[in-house]
């Protein structure tokens, strides 16, 4: 596990969502263990973003790829996703043992939105010195800017090829296989479209594994190479990749159809003579 040196050790706030576990509760151990965690925002979204959330993909996709997206959050429910609970569960657990509860003093601001004022507010007391946001939601410019080495984000696929939603999924479902992974970034004006510090993989299995438990994974199977990471930058020796002339492309809902493509062509893959 890195260890930053206590005199150089910088001052950090997580944003996350009150129902992802592992965000929430394991997230903030790690970020404790080579930080000075000086506050956590706990998002507890309206149902009302639920519905924006809705109108876009609409948008996005129309009506019927928006029924694919439907079918595939069903399909999950009944057929996964017990599965990948007990796998967080179990996760959640590990990581629990590994690395200590949190200090006494964290601060923990509970908020619908981390655009709220009572969110600036709260960074603006805390004066962090980096911010990881793991969470849905686009951060106004006066949340992002309130720290002063910059507000980061793991997200979920590699960029720019797979900015926006399920980065992991879309990679699997166009077999593109060697995109698959966590792309470590800090935030600007645009979605997932600023500095990359580093991409993060792990020896997936595209078989056994749903898409959630990659994308989980390529996060949590990393925690100490991210810790290194988070170290430099602060320092001001990390340097960042070049991404220009890179294709770029933002996605969205994972979708029952692609799903199953993916699958099958993963079954088909795996009986191919090596």
């Amino acid at each position: 596990m890195a260890v930053l040196d206590p005199t150089a050790c910088p001052r950090t706030v997580l944003i996350c969502h009150d129902s992802e576990l592992l965000n929430r509760h394991a997230l903030p151990r790690w970020l404790a263990s080579f930080t000075q965690l000086a506050g956590i925002v706990v998002l507890r979204e309206p149902s009302s973003q639920l519905w924006k959330r809705v109108r876009r993909e609409v948008k996005r996709a129309g009506w019927l790829g928006f029924l694919d997206v439907v079918l595939f959050r069903l399909y999950y429910r009944l057929r996964l996703a017990a599965e990948d609970r007990a796998l967080e569960a179990g996760l959640l657990r590990e990581l629990e043992q590994r690395y200590p509860a949190l200090p006494a003093g964290v601060r923990i601001l509970e908020t619908p939105s981390p655009n709220s004022a009572e969110c600036e507010r709260f960074l603006r007391e805390l004066a962090p010195d980096m911010i990881l946001a793991r969470c849905k939601v686009i951060l106004s410019k006066r949340i992002f800017t309130q720290a002063r080495t910059g507000t980061f984000v793991m997200h979920p696929g590699i960029c720019p090829e797979y900015r926006n939603a399920h980065g992991c999924f879309w990679a699997l479902a166009n077999r593109d296989l060697n995109n698959v992974g966590m792309t470590l970034l800090k935030i600007d004006a645009g979605v997932d479209t600023g500095p990359v510090y580093g991409y993060y993989r792990y020896a997936y299995d595209e078989q056994r594994e749903s898409h959630i438990r990659i994308q989980d994974r390529v996060v949590f199977d990393n925690l100490d190479a991210l810790a290194a990471k988070f170290q430099e930058i602060f320092a001001g020796t990390a340097k960042t990749i070049d991404t220009r002339g890179r294709p770029s492309a933002a996605w969205g809902q994972p979708r029952l159809t692609r799903y199953l493509g993916w699958k099958r062509a993963a079954a088909a893959a795996s009986r191919r003579p090596a």
